[in-house]
């Protein structure tokens, strides 16, 4: 950071807030001019917070325009058409003229058709066409990430003329390291790294220090696809083809990370219950949050009725032996923390790459030797608290403690697997869930119970 150190942005936001209330214009801008633009985003987005969009565009129009324009690019998107929304059309160009080609596209996806339409209007026949391509991309596929900024070379080139054309080039591009070889018709042919370059001698052909072997997407991948290439060979950029091969762009890592933060943040919100929403939670309104939330909720109301009526079911056997209702906490509690564990342990591992679905029999054979001497061990401990504190009979406690082992067996089998049967039917894994797992082990467990006190008590 280039502020002062021992100034926090909290305070750094409360002395803009102040010194715009007091209408210094000027001296909150010399302020900000020191300041990373990662950070003056985020102090202009808190601005917009406590003084509103009006007070807010004056400050940032205050801005250098490379500065402005650098600072909208790290504001989210609810920020950003906030702002489109106010300044001038002309100010609109000059921002997505000037704003890195991804980030351009990011902005256009979310804008009213109408300014979409005017922006496109001024641009150049060229990059209109260009836009719209880039635009018709489905929105979780690699297409909708990549930008056409990047060096691009020919094999026929010496190392010198490659340098030379990087640095040319280099300024107008999301990245200089990774340098992407064409063939004829605009085919891949190969990459070369800027440091095999650089530590090689001018006259050396590039097609001498290529890679032939390399890692690149379709445009119509799937973004989840592309993040877990990234996560896996670490790469700073991947090369972007279309179904004939042809170079059409490069996906860098910094706009990837969203993604995995993305994906990664999808996968808690089912695993919560919740509908998959990007939105920060501040700037979703109440009913949004409704919709996400109410349907999971329904579902599993529903799903805990149907335990109701097994539990109504069995009345008779509990009114002969009503202690039995006071373990019944107990068993679906632990069921259910037993499913969740197991299955946020698969979710995970199938996530990160490290369990695919040829594992499933393997899984299966640890989740049960781990579910086995787990539900062994509680048994045990629980087996000695009913027979001495409880005070209650063997049979009482081997109805109980044999129920739990089963439970635990089959609540660790069952999160383990379904995840694995989910991802097999191409459903998200993060589904088969804690909400999911407990309310399906609630219902086995309340049916194990039951059936075992009839057959150890005799009733």
């Amino acid at each position: 950071m280039d502020y002062e150190k021992d100034r926090t942005i909290d305070e750094i936001v409360n002395l803009i807030v102040d010194l715009l209330k007091e209408k210094k214009y000027i001296q909150a801008r010399s302020e900000l001019l020191n300041i990373n633009a990662v950070d003056v985003a985020e102090i202009l987005r808190d601005v917009i917070d406590i003084l509103g969009i009006e007070i807010a565009v004056i400050l940032f129009r205050t801005l250098p325009k490379d500065m402005s324009v650098e600072v909208f690019s790290y504001l989210n998107i609810e920020k950003q058409i906030a702002i489109i929304n106010v300044i001038t059309e002309k100010e609109i160009h000059y921002i997505i003229e000037e704003l890195a080609f991804d980030d351009m596209i990011d902005v256009l996806e979310e804008l009213p058709a109408n300014i979409v339409d005017k922006v496109l209007a001024n641009s150049t026949k060229e990059k209109r066409k260009q836009i719209n391509t880039f635009l018709n991309y489905p929105e979780n596929s690699a297409g909708s990430l990549m930008t056409p900024d990047y060096i691009s070379l020919r094999k026929d080139m010496t190392v010198g003329e490659a340098l030379a054309h990087i640095k040319r080039e280099g300024m107008d591009s999301e990245t200089v390291y990774t340098c992407y070889v064409k063939d004829v018709g605009r085919k891949l042919y190969g990459i070369v790294s800027l440091r095999t370059m650089v530590i090689s001698d001018d006259h050396v052909p590039i097609e001498d220090i290529l890679e032939k072997d390399f890692v690149s997407v379709n445009a119509l991948d799937d973004q989840e696809y592309v993040s877990n290439l990234f996560k896996r060979y670490g790469f700073l950029a991947i090369p972007v083809v279309d179904n004939e091969n042809r170079l059409i762009g490069i996906i860098t890592v910094d706009d990837i990370l969203d993604i995995i933060d993305e994906e990664t943040t999808e996968d808690f919100q089912k695993m919560a219950g919740l509908q998959a929403s990007t939105e920060e939670y501040l700037y979703t309104s109440v009913l949004t949050h409704v919709k996400n939330r109410f349907p999971w909720l329904l579902f599993l109301m529903v799903s805990l009725m149907v335990t109701g009526l097994i539990i109504t079911h069995f009345e008779g056997l509990l009114s002969k032996v009503i202690s039995l209702v006071s373990y019944l906490p107990l068993l679906m509690g632990t069921g259910g923390n037993s499913g969740s564990q197991s299955a946020t342990l698969i979710i995970r591992g199938l996530a990160l790459g490290d369990i695919e679905l040829k594992d499933s029999g393997k899984v299966l054979w640890k989740e049960i030797r781990v579910s086995f001497i787990i539900g062994l061990l509680l048994s045990i401990l629980n087996f000695a608290k009913i027979m001495i504190l409880d005070g209650k009979g063997i049979f009482i406690a081997a109805t109980v403690c044999l129920s739990m082992l089963i439970v635990i067996v089959m609540a660790k089998t069952i999160g383990g697997m379904l995840p694995m049967m989910a991802k097999k039917l191409n459903i998200d894994p993060a589904l088969m869930a804690s909400p999911m797992i407990a309310s399906l082990i609630d219902m086995i467990t309340v049916i194990t119970y039951f059936i075992l006190a009839m057959l150890i008590l005799g009733i």
